[in-house]
């Protein structure tokens, strides 16, 4: 188990929902559009929404093996988690669903030649974007609640402890911890959740000379 920075990950709960909308507004404009030329109208979308997913996907992976799991109702929390990051990939793969759909009148006789079909993938992915935006934001109110509550935390440090000290689980100090990458945006999407910075390392102290107080 990973103690890692959570009021960090909270901010990056948050912003996820902001980026999703401006997701889906991409999405909804070029389904608006003519769709003629498929891939490099459709492309560039399907490529943003399928990077985010990534992100997201790393994200519950960091939570997955850090203190959250063990905090109160965390497996329910992260089940949620992963069902949001799959809703996302599938709004990527609606996407490149929608150019194919554009594109196999090339390969079939009896393809659709109108954008009708693409449209539908696309309104399919808009869909699944607003589900996944509403879990992250609601996970996000409910972890920062947690965290802003005295009781809350005090119950979590319970549950904490106790899951560190079963067997077979081994707790990696916060100092020691390998740093959770908070992910930066899909390139093109504004609003999408920066990287923060390292701080520096603190200096080691200086040594006292001998005989001095």
């Amino acid at each position: 188990m990973q103690i890692i920075d959570l009021a960090e990950q909270t901010r990056f709960l948050g912003q996820v929902a902001p980026t999703l909308k401006a997701l889906r507004e991409e999405v909804e404009s070029v389904r608006a559009g003519e769709i003629a030329k498929p891939l490099r109208e459709i492309g560039p979308t399907a490529v943003r929404v399928q990077d985010f997913a990534m992100q997201c996907t790393q994200q519950a992976l960091t939570l997955s093996t850090s203190q959250y799991a063990a905090m109160k109702d965390g497996h329910e929390n992260l089940a949620e988690l992963v069902e949001a990051t799959t809703q996302i990939s599938l709004a990527a793969t609606l996407c490149t669903l929608a150019i194919h759909r554009r594109t196999e009148v090339l390969l079939y006789d009896d393809a659709d030649e109108t954008p009708a079909a693409s449209r539908s993938r696309l309104s399919e992915a808009t869909e699944e974007l607003d589900r996944a935006a509403k879990t992250y934001h609601r996970l996000a109110q409910r972890l920062s609640h947690r965290l802003a509550s005295f009781a809350a935390r005090r119950e979590d440090q319970q549950l904490i402890a106790r899951a560190a000290g079963s067997p077979g689980v081994t707790t990696t100090p916060k100092a020691h911890a390998a740093r959770p990458e908070v992910l930066g945006p899909p390139a093109g999407v504004v609003g999408a959740p920066h990287p923060t910075d390292t701080a520096p390392a603190a200096s080691p102290p200086t040594p006292r000379s001998p005989g001095r107080r």
